[in-house]
């Protein structure tokens, strides 16, 4: 090769790195793939033959090509986001007696370098973005919790007064049919009334907890009991993955139960006839797991974020108070726990909930 010609190969490379840069510097995040794209064609004009030579460019966001992923010879450079290896750079080349000269490796490797960079910072953002709706998420509902607190307070006492009163007529009226029908409606009514009060207050966590050494196993395996003739009313299949016998954590047991029963009967619902549900559970040094998962609809990405606010619920009018996931949020967080709602890849959605050991 001449100086001329190598010359010429070296401002090519040169052009291309800038232009990466330039590509890079002002990426729309949101339009990926078309940075990628504009990447791929840089690095084409840069190469010797530029008409035999084609690129492949795959990271978890987005693979392209600018042609054929193929050809008589190659070369390769991996893209590494935060020195783990994320995804390739590829150059094929179709007439293996050309051949790629030792510069154009080396641009391979700063452009890799240069889209690892950039994926860092997509990443970056991402997290910040996350982090931001999780911070103003606990805000909501902390401010929730508070005024949910003092709404139930004030409900509990005339809540207690009707039933009372309620009861003492129904002696008085105890030979008079209608009254007597009249006042167990209003007897049903506000012990109803007093049950959404107190998911209200375990919402709030101001209900008192009863903490002791629990193994989580034996709770999952007698609500899967007990819920065994709705999962066949329902024409529910499920399946239990639980490797050990012994899974300890300090808890109130009753509010335990609560948690389980709740995200299985919520599984269940949104369940299609003959879908499965998934109740798994394992542990790690410092920490117990239970993931349940079902083949429903799925969350509304758009709903995700709400899904654990009292009254906010996806279920029709009237099948639901919208306060069985933020109780189960409440007493998870009283618990110094963490629940994540996130739909699966194929059908449905899981819930994961994570609690402390001690």
């Amino acid at each position: 090769m001449n100086t001329e010609h190598t010359l010429k190969e070296r401002i090519k490379e040169l052009t291309c790195l800038y232009e990466v840069s330039s590509i890079i510097v002002n990426a729309d995040i949101a339009e990926v793939d078309d940075t990628l794209k504009a990447i791929a064609y840089s690095l084409k004009k840069a190469f010797q033959v530029p008409e035999k030579t084609n690129f492949s460019i795959k990271t978890p966001m987005g693979n392209l090509k600018t042609g054929k992923a193929e050809g008589e010879i190659e070369i390769t450079s991996t893209i590494k986001v935060f020195n783990k290896d994320e995804g390739s750079i590829t150059a094929y080349l179709s007439d293996a007696s050309i051949g790629f000269l030792e510069e154009e490796q080396q641009l391979l490797d700063n452009v890799s370098m240069k889209v690892g960079n950039l994926l860092e910072r997509i990443e970056i953002k991402q997290s910040e973005a996350s982090l931001k709706r999780q911070m103003e998420r606990a805000d909501r509902l902390s401010i929730i919790g508070e005024i949910t607190a003092g709404i139930a307070h004030e409900l509990n006492t005339p809540l207690a007064n009707i039933l009372g009163f309620a009861e003492l007529l129904k002696d008085e009226f105890k030979n008079q049919k209608n009254a007597t029908e009249d006042l167990d409606k209003i007897i049903h009514n506000a012990i109803f009334s007093r049950e959404v009060v107190k998911k209200l207050m375990f919402f709030a966590c101001e209900m008192p907890q009863e903490m002791q050494k629990v193994n989580i196993v034996p709770n999952i395996k007698d609500a899967i009991s007990l819920l065994d003739a709705t999962f066949r009313k329902e024409n529910v299949k499920y399946v239990v993955k639980i490797q050990e016998e012994e899974m300890w954590l300090k808890a109130d047991n009753i509010q335990l139960t609560q948690i389980i029963f709740n995200l299985i009967i919520n599984a269940i619902y949104f369940s299609p006839k003959k879908g499965l549900v998934t109740i798994e559970a394992f542990q790690t040094e410092n920490e117990n797991i239970l993931k349940i998962s079902d083949e429903g609809p799925g969350i509304p990405e758009d709903e995700i974020d709400k899904i654990f606010q009292p009254f906010f619920s996806t279920k029709p009018t009237g099948d639901g108070s919208g306060l069985g996931l933020s109780v189960v949020h409440g007493i998870v967080m009283s618990h110094k726990g963490s629940i994540k709602a996130e739909n699966n890849k194929k059908k449905g959605a899981t819930f994961t909930v994570r609690l402390p050991k001690s």
